[in-house]
This record gives C-alpha cells, sequence and structure tokens, in this order.
C-alpha cells in the first residue's frame, strides 16, 4: 500500500535521496531505507535482570496454560480481497557496502572454553528476531572466569541467579571482551526471568565497536504474562537496534514491537529513523487487529535535508466487516518553502461502490462513485496461535518452587496500563 490513488501520477519532481556510501557497519548497516509501507512488526521494553514484573491475576496458570495452548489447534484465517494501491516511492538508493565481519578484532581462540562473540552488527529492517536466531542457552551453574588469547585479546564469561520478592527469579549470562589494544570490544548478556504470577521473560542484549570507532546496539525481548483486568494471557516482543558511523554523522534506530492475546488481539508496529551526513529520515507504521473482524492500519514517512528540502508520505486505512475507508496524503517542501501536496481518499460502502475523492495544490481534484470489490486484510498472516508455536523456549520457563500457603502479591488498585507509543529515537542519534 501506500498513499496516493489509482491513476494518479506523483508528485512534481521530487528531491531524489540517492547517495553513494563510502563504507558501512556490517550488512547495510548505513543503507538508507526506502520508507516503504509495512512488513509486519514489532515492540515494548527492554531490561536485564533486577527489573519488577508485571503483575498477574492467575500464580497458578504456568504449566496448564502452557499445554492449554499447544494443545489448541489454530482457528482457520479470514480473508477480504484488497485491492493493492500504487505505490509512490522514495528515491533513494541502497548501499552496496560489504560485511565489516571479519574485520571485527579476531575472534577468541576456539581452544579451551573461551567464548566466541557474535555480536556482530544488527542489520537494518528485519523485524523482531526468533528465539532459534538467538540461540539463548543459560546455564546451570554460576560461571566466572576470564583469559587472554594468544594474539593478546582478553575475553570474560558469567552466569549467576537473581533472586527476590514474590518469587522473583532472573537467571542470566553474561560474556564479553575487547582487543589488546581496547579499540574493538564486544558484550552480549542473555536473561529469563519468572515469578510466582506466572510472569515470563526472555531476552537478549549485545553491544560492540571497532577500530573504526563504529558502534552497535540491539535488544531482544519477549514476555508472557496474564492481565489482571481482562485475565487475559499475552505475549509480547519488541527488539531495538541501533549503529553508528565512527568516521561520518551516519546512523540508524529502530524500534519493533508486537503485541498479542489469547482472544485474537494482534498489534504491530515500528518506528525507524536514519541519518546519513545531510539527509535524514523517519518512518512510523503500526497495524492493529481486534480479534473480531477491526482492522487499522497506518503508516507516516518523511525524510529532509539540511539544506531545506522536505517530503513525506502518509495512509491510514480503518476496516470492519467489509465497510471502512483509506485516507492519506504525499507531500514536498523546497528550500524556498515552496509548498505541494495531494490529499486522497476512499470509502468503502460494502455494497461494491467506492466513494473516491481528492485534490492537490496544483488544483486537481476528484470525487467520483466507482464499482469496485472492496480488499484488505481481516486478519493478521501471523496471530496468537503462530506466536505461541514460536514462543517454546519461553513458555518452558520454569518459576521457583512456591511454598504452601504462600501466594503471590497481586495489585488491583491501580487502573488498567495505558499503552504509549515507544520513545522517539536517542537525541545522541
Amino acid at each position: 500500500m501506500a498513499a496516493s490513488s489509482r491513476g494518479i501520477s506523483a508528485p512534481p519532481t521530487p528531491l531524489p535521496l540517492s547517495v553513494r556510501f563510502k563504507r558501512v557497519i556490517g550488512s547495510s548497516s548505513f543503507s538508507p531505507i526506502p520508507l516503504s509501507g509495512p512488513a509486519e512488526a514489532r515492540w515494548r521494553r527492554i531490561g536485564g535482570c533486577g527489573g519488577g514484573g508485571i503483575r498477574c491475576c492467575c500464580p497458578d496458570t504456568g504449566v496448564e496454560m502452557e499445554e492449554e495452548w499447544r494443545r489448541r489447534p489454530p482457528e482457520p484465517k479470514r480473508r477480504v480481497r484488497t485491492r493493492a494501491m500504487p505505490a509512490v516511492p522514495f528515491p533513494l538508493g541502497r548501499s552496496q557496502g560489504y560485511s565489516k565481519q571479519k574485520d571485527f578484532y579476531p575472534r577468541c581462540s576456539p581452544k579451551g572454553s573461551a567464548p566466541q562473540s557474535r555480536d556482530t552488527p544488527p542489520k537494518r529492517d528485519t523485524g523482531i528476531a526468533s528465539e532459534k536466531e538467538w540461540g539463548i542457552n543459560l546455564l546451570d551453574e554460576n560461571v566466572k572466569e576470564s583469559g587472554t588469547n594468544e594474539d593478546g585479546s582478553t575475553w570474560y564469561r558469567e552466569s549467576g541467579e537473581d533472586l527476590g520478592d514474590n518469587g522473583y527469579r532472573c537467571r542470566w549470562a553474561r560474556m564479553g571482551g575487547q582487543s589488546n589494544d581496547g579499540s574493538s570490544k564486544w558484550k552480549e548478556t542473555w536473561w529469563e526471568k519468572s515469578d510466582w504470577t506466572g510472569y515470563k521473560e526472555l531476552g537478549a542484549e549485545k553491544s560492540g565497536k571497532n577500530a573504526d570507532g563504529d558502534s552497535w546496539w540491539e535488544t531482544w525481548q519477549e514476555v508472557l504474562y496474564q492481565d489482571e483486568w481482562s485475565n487475559l494471557a499475552r505475549i509480547e516482543r519488541s527488539a531495538q537496534k541501533q549503529a553508528k558511523s565512527g568516521t561520518e554523522n551516519a546512523g540508524w534506530y529502530e524500534k519493533w514491537w508486537e503485541k498479542y492475546d489469547a482472544k485474537g488481539s494482534t498489534e504491530k508496529g515500528a518506528h525507524k529513523y536514519g541519518r546519513l551526513n545531510e539527509q535524514s529520515w523517519w518512518e512510523k507504521w503500526g497495524e492493529q487487529y481486534d480479534g473480531r473482524g477491526f482492522v487499522l492500519k497506518w503508516t507516516d514517512k518523511w525524510a529532509e535535508t539540511d539544506l531545506g528540502t522536505r517530503w513525506g508520505d502518509k495512509w491510514e486505512e480503518k476496516f470492519f466487516a467489509g465497510i471502512g475507508s483509506r485516507q492519506g496524503e504525499t507531500w514536498h517542501v523546497s528550500p524556498t518553502d515552496e509548498r505541494w501536496s495531494r490529499t486522497w481518499g476512499e470509502e468503502h460502502f460494502g455494497n461494491g461502490k467506492v466513494h473516491k475523492y481528492g485534490k492537490s495544490t496544483t488544483g486537481e481534484s476528484w470525487d467520483i462513485v466507482v464499482d469496485e470489490e472492496t480488499y484488505y486484510e481481516a486478519e493478521p498472516h501471523y496471530g496468537w496461535a503462530d506466536v505461541v508455536g514460536d514462543s517454546s523456549q519461553l513458555l518452558s520457563i520454569q518459576p521457583r518452587d512456591r511454598p504452601p500457603g504462600v501466594y503471590p502479591s497481586l495489585d488491583f488498585l491501580s487502573p488498567p496500563p495505558i499503552d504509549l507509543p515507544p520513545d522517539a529515537p536517542p537525541s545522541s542519534m
């Protein structure tokens, strides 16, 4: 989908954003964002051990709920056909940069027990990785060791367990290393959390830098909890990624999130930001499915240069039971503040009739009713049954044994949580 109506020409002479790069961090780390429409994504919070859990209202839902979800067959998908709207692409070039994985300081020696660094720059526009891709493997015993490799680089590895109130337990592992001169470093942390309310969390965070000054950071998390207000089981997944160049004014940041509940409600979205020297771009998008047929999708993307040129594209669609609307805007502002925009809209009545309307600052306009079939995705292609099936490691986290007569403390005095949009990219970008 995009933000223009069928048969409408593209904006007059938009400024291209194509650029060439001297080099990039990792695979496609600094290639500019193409500002395309949503490709289903993700979010929520980050955090290592020591943080509190979300309070739930069923203390004995652990293994029983897990087995029930595993036995529950996926519900048949229901689709409503959707007409693809013509795209108005941003003419952004993509870097043909090479991977610097081999240049990321000498890896730890495979002999002995030295940890092997997997910390390479994250790839852009890859969404939220799966449990299998992260390969989190926590040791049962506490470990604290370090060493020096033949090339002078050093490494360390630690693991342990933190305990707290209400049955809180966090098992964690940290590993890292650096080159002999300290110019290259890497660090990776894994954790799993649980408590007596049924809260479970699996997460990872890694960061690194190389001798050129390039740096990166990435975190990943998935959470299972039971909402105390709706009594519904929920699974939420999130990822944040950031990479910065050490030699030029270039970098990017992404935040992805997904939320699922046992009634079929699904929410997905992403916030993205990037910069390459004098050019910056942003993209935000989201999708919401209420599990009863209502769907909301939206995208807002824009870009600008230090010379003052700005342009953007946004659209939104809402549908329920074959009735709904689409609307959007494409716009451009020149360095001399000359403005151009085109707005458009569609009303779908569910009877084969579609009202199309729009106008632009150049004087064009249209307002017609046409015979046209309505198409849209009424359900997400990846929903509750899918995320349960792909979260076996999260669901298998074992909480501490609860002594007889001891029950988790629950807080019903606070109001229901209000979901706020994710934070803006870090100001240091």
